[in-house]
């Protein structure tokens, strides 16, 4: 699926009123080159969703961010994996998706070939970034819940799909966001 940029653009200043800084631009930008890239995005309501996510969860800057927490609060959760004294700071949320936990961090690095247990910098890369949420995202890896279990033939349950990520929290602000990048992203689609 290809996007004309500067309809998406003029449909996305559109929709959401606001004024995009260059590096705003210069991160949609690259997450658009990657979805593009990727052969297993055929829904563009599958994107939007993701896109939307990534707008939410990256603080609208449009690039993988660390967590602004110290992780701390993480710090011996058995559930995120977090057993040794200092995994809750090391392992806490980075990404495009904020991946958080010893446990994430070794099942992308697994299913990556890219360590990082050893390094967990790397999930800002863009590129490893942006696979850790595409593969997350699509196959349930972050809490058991996938696109296709909200998004599918029979409809969209935006509001919902925040179940991929994060249970309901800010559920309704993504669902909004996903709706407005969903009608940018058909106006700018090029057959």
């Amino acid at each position: 699926m290809k996007f004309d940029r500067k309809q998406f653009f003029d449909e996305y200043k559109s929709r959401f009123n606001e004024k995009l800084s260059q590096s705003q631009v210069d991160g949609i930008e690259q997450l658009l080159g990657f979805i593009e890239n990727d052969p297993a995005l055929l829904d563009v309501r599958w994107i939007a969703y993701m896109m939307a996510t990534v707008k939410h969860e990256c603080a609208e800057r449009w690039h993988p961010i660390e967590e602004f927490a110290s992780g701390k609060q993480y710090e011996g959760r058995a559930d995120l994996g977090n057993t040794v004294k200092g995994d809750g700071p090391r392992f806490k949320g980075r990404g495009y998706v904020q991946i958080t936990g010893r446990g994430n961090y070794r099942k992308f690095s697994q299913r990556l070939s890219v360590d990082l247990v050893s390094n967990p910098l790397l999930a800002l890369d863009p590129g490893i970034s942006y696979k850790i949420a595409s593969l997350g995202m699509r196959q349930g890896l972050f809490t058991g819940k996938a696109l296709v279990d909200f998004i599918h033939d029979s409809g969209s349950d935006y509001s919902n799909a925040r179940r991929i990520i994060n249970g309901l929290d800010k559920a309704d602000k993504i669902k909004g966001h996903a709706e407005k990048l969903e009608l940018a992203l058909r106006a700018s689609q090029i057959s």
